[in-house]
Parts: structure tokens; sequence; C-alpha cells
């Protein structure tokens, strides 16, 4: 099954299985982009796999970690309990 979707650079996308990936470079003098899966690996690929591609546009993630290969503890606040509404000050933990 072909896809219908023009590549763009910046273009979100997810694969059947799941995998989630941005186009970071078009290169149609040579017909190949890039992309750069959520993990942080970026992979060639030719314009004719590009349209065998089974795939669905979406937004860009929210978390953007995945890419830094780091661990939820590292980010140095409990993420858990942080809302949108919880007034934390980076200056707190001063001493």
């Amino acid at each position: 099954m072909a896809n219908k979707y023009e590549p763009h650079v910046g273009d979100w996308y997810k694969s059947i299985n799941g995998d989630r990936f941005e186009i970071v470079a078009l290169d149609k003098d040579v017909s190949t982009m890039e992309i750069q899966h959520f993990d942080g690996a970026v992979e060639e690929l030719d314009f004719d796999s590009w349209e065998e591609m089974e795939i669905v546009t979406i937004e860009p993630p929210e978390d953007w970690s995945g890419s830094l290969d780091i661990e939820r503890a590292d980010y140095g606040v409990d993420l858990e309990l942080t809302s949108p509404n919880d007034n934390i000050n980076p200056l707190d933990e001063l001493e």
C-alpha cells in the first residue's frame, strides 16, 4: 500500500509497528530523505521506499527526551507529581 503523504521537513509520522519519526532532511536531486526516529537514530530513505511505507501523520511528541537517552529520574524533577498548575521554581534547589 503506497502512502499518500508528500514528505516535508519537520513533519512527524508513525509507522504501523509504532515507530515515531520526523523528516529532518530532503534531497530532491538524488531522491533521498533523512528521518530521525524518536530514539535519535537517523536513517536515510529513498523516495521509492517512502512511498511504500505504511504510516500516518502525528503531532510532534510532547516528551522530547527520546533522543537524549536519559531516564525519567535524570530530569531532576519528579514528573509524576508535576502538572502545569504546580509552582516549581528551580531556584528553590539552590543553597
